[in-house]
């Protein structure tokens, strides 16, 4: 169930690389890159931080498999149909919420801090949004500017740790925690909610 789970986040990651892609006038190929590069650069950044090899999608051929198929579907689909207006935020907010939890997962199993357990999950949900951002000359990127995005992985990464140190079974700790992710980011979607800036400041400053 957590295999199926992630691979539906790393789906996710890879639609919204094509979307970026296809959004900055790359070619098929740029799409493609940036569908892997969206949905394994988070966990390649947390394995080598815990020491984890080897790096989990040099085995596991299932995921490249769904990368590359979601990542050649959607430039497919691109090239007869047009998604709607948000569709890169709300694929991109699914990948966040199931990938943020995963992070907190292996963080968990890995035997680190509570804290650290809250930074690693976050940091596995932000960094293919913010390579892929860069990638295609988007600056700042998302998790810079004043967006709820870092605070709503945090969040969910915070009730992972809460429901496994209360005994809660995997999956019921993902689900429930990857949903409050998936709330909390399409809330402040569609509500326009932003973090606030520092009194007085006269450029974007981090909005994490």
């Amino acid at each position: 169930m957590l295999h199926v789970l992630y691979l539906v986040g790393v789906s996710a990651f890879a639609a919204s690389g094509v979307l970026a892609a296809h959004r900055a006038n790359m070619d098929p190929f740029g799409g493609l890159t940036l569908a892997f590069a969206a949905s394994i650069s988070g966990g390649t950044l947390r394995d080598l931080m815990l020491d984890r090899h080897p790096l989990y999608w040099t085995h596991d051929w299932v995921l490249l498999t769904v990368i590359a198929c979601v990542g050649s579907a959607t430039i497919v689909y691109l090239r007869f149909w047009r998604l709607p207006e948000r569709s890169l935020l709300l694929v991109d907010a699914l990948g966040l919420s199931v990938v943020t939890v995963i992070g907190a997962q292996a963080a968990i199993d890995s035997d680190v801090t509570p804290l650290a357990v809250i930074i690693f999950g976050v940091m596995t949900g932000v960094t293919g949004e913010v390579v892929r951002d860069v990638l295609c000359g988007e600056l700042p990127p998302l998790l810079l500017r004043e967006e709820v995005y870092a605070t709503a992985a945090a969040a969910g990464a915070g009730a992972y740790l809460a429901l496994d140190a209360a005994g809660a079974d995997a999956t019921t700790a993902t689900t429930v925690s990857a949903a409050l992710v998936f709330a909390l980011r399409m809330a402040a979607v569609y509500l326009g909610v932003q973090l606030p800036r520092p009194h007085g400041s006269r450029t974007p400053g981090p909005g994490a």
